[in-house]
């Protein structure tokens, strides 16, 4: 059966889906896409999954795929964060059975991206990204997809979208927002550049950016002229948005956790970083019950703290407080489902403690910091603590040691190990071949040479005990006898 494309893949394959829940890091697992799918969302994509750790670790494969195949979990796009072609390939691969499509990662802004040379930060190396694109388009039985950041401007967003489209990306996801829109510093998502590259290609695209309420679906298709909208924040803060409702906290908290208990096993870490986001406004009043749901090691501890969450909300609503004045001035009640708008960062003040009145910066400094390439001048306070330990510790990029990768799966090597891998590469080498590593402190080779020995040993002392083998005459079976013996035999007969 030939493989479908562009407008056909998503009119027949993803069945025109129009409401999409965005890939997102430890947060789409099964139970959160199951709940959305509940509540309206048509399309969900599982959280990025790194290619290189997928091709190589059969337990992240099984964990974060091949365990959560389910049945109502389809239409299904599985995301990769890749920077070689061959990798992004092998690992979708593997992937392209338990899914409808993979779709590639270009859009993910933050530092571990920028350490690890993936998603927005290869937007520029147009020609490494028309391979990977077009090698999996030719090689995979699924679609090939993207997922983007936009340009400052918008003809280069443009010429961007339309290279991928001609390398063989069959649906784009588009997110108005620039590679330095994070954080503090997010600020609202371009419109404007979705709607140019939606209409300079000829495959389908979703918008992805301003989405807190089915509203705003409604206007970006409008304005747009997108196949579909995807939500990342607003879906977390309410998964019934697409369904055009605000529940009441608890409901949606009480269905996520039954969810969970029908679909095992799920991670305490996503259970409790769902819960946070649910409760967030909640959590913002009830300031002891924050701290609870932060220490609680168990999933009946998470689920005990919920529904203390929710006899306080009921209680504040026997006692009048339902549609009274809003904490924070948040529209509704905070327990009703409803977005978290970051807060506009505050304009940099002059600190006057110094003589040169250095500059504070507000809202997301540690950000700012990282991403600046400054060694010394102004550190974060995590990086002061860790010199007042090391006064001597570097923090320049350029200074830092220069790792050589392991021949084999990229991570650094030992640098005096005998077969120039990493220790987990050696370890499987050393222990096939018998061979030592002593960087490594493999010792495969000695060991065996020592069991050697010892057997060796052992055989020499029962040959010199003077154990030997006389046929019984009766049956003729070999049978042991002490020499002292033989010999008096020896002597009777003679």
């Amino acid at each position: 059966m030939a493989k479908l494309q562009g407008f056909e893949f998503w009119r027949k394959t993803l069945k025109e889906a129009r409401f999409v829940v965005a890939p997102m890091v430890d947060q789409s697992e099964l139970a959160w896409r199951l709940l959305s799918r509940r509540h309206g969302a048509q399309l969900c994509y599982t959280p990025m999954l790194h290619a290189q750790v997928f091709v190589r670790d059969a337990n992240y494969r099984r964990d974060n795929l091949y365990n959560e195949v389910c049945e109502e979990d389809r239409p299904l796009i599985t995301q990769f964060c890749a920077n070689d072609p061959e990798v992004f390939l092998q690992a979708a691969l593997l992937a392209q059975d338990y899914c409808d499509a993979i779709d590639l990662n270009l859009g993910c802004p933050q530092m571990i991206a920028k350490r690890g040379h993936y998603g927005v930060f290869l937007q520029d190396e147009w020609g490494l990204l028309e391979r990977m694109v077009s090698l999996a388009n030719e090689k995979l039985s699924v679609p090939v997809t993207c997922k983007i950041r936009v340009f400052s401007e918008v003809e280069k967003t443009v010429r961007y979208a339309q290279m991928l489209e001609k390398a063989g990306c069959q649906l784009l996801t588009v997110h108005g927002r620039t590679k330095d829109q994070k954080g503090a510093m997010t600020g609202v998502a371009s419109w404007e550049h979705i709607k140019a590259v939606r209409k300079a290609v000829n495959i389908p695209v979703f918008a992805n950016g301003n989405i807190q309420h089915l509203s705003d679906v409604e206007r970006c298709i409008q304005e747009t002229g997108v196949q579909g909208v995807m939500s990342a924040e607003g879906n977390l803060h309410n998964p019934a948005l697409f369904e055009g409702r605000s529940p009441p906290v608890w409901e949606m908290a009480e269905e996520y956790l039954e969810v969970v208990k029908q679909y095992p096993p799920c991670s305490l870490s996503y259970i409790r970083a769902h819960l946070f986001k649910l409760w967030h406004h909640t959590l913002q009043i009830h300031q002891d019950l924050r701290e609870e749901l932060a220490k609680v090691k168990t999933m009946e501890g998470l689920a005990d703290v919920s529904t203390q969450l929710k006899q306080r909300c009921q209680e504040e609503i026997s006692d009048g407080k339902d549609g009274e004045e809003k904490e924070g001035g948040l529209p509704s009640p905070h327990w009703i489902c409803q977005p978290y708008v970051r807060p506009v960062p505050k304009p940099p003040v002059t600190n006057g403690t110094c003589q040169e009145s250095k500059v504070r910066h507000t809202g997301c400094q540690k950000r700012a910091l990282e991403d600046s390439d400054r060694a010394a001048d102004g550190l974060s306070k995590n990086k002061q603590k860790k010199r007042s330990r090391n006064p001597t510790k570097n923090f320049c990029p350029e200074l830092k040691p220069k790792y050589l990768k392991c021949e084999q799966c990229g991570n650094p090597k030992g640098n005096k190990c005998v077969f120039n891998l990493c220790r987990g590469c050696c370890k499987k080498k050393a222990f096939k071949e018998v061979a030592d590593c002593p960087s490594h402190g493999l010792r495969f080779k000695t060991k065996a040479e020592k069991l050697k020995a010892e057997a060796d040993q052992l055989k020499d002392s029962d040959q010199t005990e003077g154990l030997v083998m006389e046929p019984d005459r009766n049956n003729q079976t070999p049978q042991a006898v002490p020499a002292s013996c033989m010999t008096l035999k020896e002597q009777a007969k003679a």
